[in-house]
């Protein structure tokens, strides 16, 4: 059965009494029809003199086309926790139209293991990503109509710095010349689109903490530079109070249930590797007011991340991780050892073992951070027991402890070992949270500590130029902000192809990005795409709608 024909049999409650379950009074919930709604701005304000729950992150290998399943172990987990009686809350990122008709598929978790209402998080959800690119493209259209205008600010064309977004893969649009057509329409330039995932928007959204600070930080915004390389603001064009009444909305936190009516906020979605991947700071810290756990997860795998979900979102907000989850499979660790994805089928117990090479990595890079760390075998059919224990064998060699996970067959109760397994860490207290690098550190220091320590590149290359614009940021006060770094998610270096554990390589910078809003420098390593294209075969030409009026093809 599908995950899609699993998640409409669900026995969904009426999402006021999800609500319940955290003490949300009905009133303080804004209802998208009756499976999903809003939480008040109002609530979530009254809840700032209560303790915080523990919070515990879920991350992963480096994904492969073989598949992890990291949000079907968050999704699962959530459900284990509160299995074995501990009151429990999930935090996972909205699903972006552009994977879920390209390649990747949606992002509800999978099989006995997910969120629902799986169709709505896939598609439209309650509009927050409409609410993001309306927000973003005002400032854009904005930002022309003042060159228009006269260029008051006067604005150097040649360094406008602020693209336009749209929720789709279009590789068409990456690159395109706008205002032709005369001089009705405008001065013609080159531009571009991204997709909304990476909008600075985006991050801004899943940063704020409130209203107030999201408007401040819309206005901080970098649009451009005149002539003497001076930076132009969103708040120079008066486009950030408009912005903050698009998004007035979209900043609250969306409450769904899991198929075993658990509570799950499904709030944001910044890419993982161009942006910090994390679902939004609101959502979390709510979550951890009303829960005595919390499960969250970071986009891809450890590297991307946790890497960012500690040094950004973690630093910015103040939060204090006590565990983490590394989701591993049999299958990821065999084409991690060489073997093609369709032999993954086949027992092969010394590809497992020297796939393994990926997630040893991953476990000694996590420790880095000094929070506790168990890995999640997510369980597949074609999993042989030598092939497990293979990785058991292999983690225990490392210090830690690997436990099999059965949740996508059998929901909470395939995973209530490994729920036992992150109380018995948290309640061990071990854990002494640190970001990798402190605020002062130069940023081309901050680049190369991640490169080196979480990468195990030998160097970094970069030339005079980027050098250069790091120290002008630094001379103009943004040299305490932390790096977000813009690489493949298929491997620790730049190389997609090169998966296991890879040393004795360098990182090669293409581009940073001030993005002062967001409060990050975005630094851009090898080929990666800020728009990214369909695939051969997307996803899209098996969606469609079935004679009985329901979606068939989504994931």
């Amino acid at each position: 059965m599908s995950d899609i024909e699993i998640a409409r049999k669900a026995n969904k409650k009426p999402i006021q009494e999800i609500g319940d379950k955290l003490g949300i009074p009905s009133e303080h919930l804004l209802p998208f029809g009756h499976d999903k709604a809003k939480i008040s701005e109002e609530f979530i304000k009254s809840l700032e003199s209560k303790p915080n729950g523990h919070l515990v992150l879920v991350t992963a290998i480096n994904p492969t086309p073989a598949g992890e399943g990291k949000t079907t172990t968050t999704v699962g987990l959530g459900d284990g926790l509160n299995a074995i009686g501990k009151k429990t809350a999930i935090c996972i990122r909205e699903a972006s139209l552009g994977p879920n008709f390209g390649m990747k598929g949606g992002a509800a978790g999978g099989g006995q293991s997910q969120v629902v209402p799986m169709e709505d998080m896939n598609l439209h959800f309650t509009g927050d990503f409409h609410a993001i690119t309306s927000a973003h493209n005002l400032l854009a259209a904005m930002l022309d109509n003042h060159i228009y205008w006269g260029n008051e600010l006067e604005i150097d064309i040649r360094r406008i710095a602020y693209r336009r977004v749209m929720d789709m893969n279009d590789r068409a649009l990456r690159q395109i010349v706008c205002n032709l057509g005369g001089v009705a329409n405008g001065f013609p330039r080159e531009a571009g689109f991204d997709i909304t995932v990476a909008s600075e928007v985006m991050a801004i959204l899943c940063l704020a903490k409130d209203l107030r600070d999201l408007e401040k930080r819309l206005g901080d915004i970098i649009v451009g530079y005149r002539r003497d390389k001076s930076a132009v603001y969103a708040r120079d064009i008066k486009a950030d109070g408009a912005m903050a009444v698009l998004l007035q909305q979209a900043m609250q936190p969306n409450l769904v249930q899991t198929l075993e009516n658990n509570p799950a906020f499904v709030h944001g979605g910044p890419f993982a590797n161009i942006a910090h991947g994390c679902n939004s700071v609101v959502a979390t810290t709510t979550a951890l007011k009303l829960a005595d756990y919390v499960v969250t997860e970071a986009g891809f795998g450890a590297d991307l991340g946790a890497e960012k979900f500690f040094d950004i979102k973690c630093r910015k907000a103040g939060l204090k991780p006590e565990a983490v989850v590394l989701v591993a499979t049999v299958r990821a660790m065999k084409m991690n050892g060489g073997v093609k994805k369709d032999d993954l089928g086949t027992e092969n117990v010394d590809a497992v073992r020297n796939g393994c090479a990926n997630l040893g990595q991953h476990l000694e890079n996590l420790k880095k951070f000094g929070v506790p760390a168990v890995v999640g075998i997510n369980h597949f059919v074609s999993d042989t027991d030598a092939e497990v224990q293979a990785i058991k064998d292999f983690v225990a060699e490392q210090g830690a402890e690997a436990v099999l996970c059965k949740h996508w067959a059998k929901g909470s109760e395939g995973i209530k070992d490994l729920a036992n397994k992150v109380v018995e860490l948290v309640e061990g207290g071990k854990a002494d949270f640190k970001p990798l690098y402190p605020d002062d550190m130069p940023l081309l220091k901050k680049v190369e500590t991640i490169a080196k320590e979480i990468y195990r590149a030998d160097d970094i290359v970069a030339d005079s130029s980027i050098r250069n614009q790091l120290k002008q940021w630094e001379e103009d006060g943004y040299g305490n902000l932390p790096v977000c770094m813009a690489k493949t998610q298929y491997s620790f270096t730049t190389d997609p192809t090169r998966r296991g554990a890879p040393r004795g390589h360098s990182l090669p910078i293409r581009e940073v990005r001030l993005s002062a809003g967001a409060g990050f420098i975005v630094v851009i390593c090898g080929e990666i795409m800020t728009m990214p294209g369909l695939p051969r075969k997307p996803s899209a030409e098996n969606i469609r709608i079935n004679e009985e009026g329901l979606i068939d093809g989504l994931f």
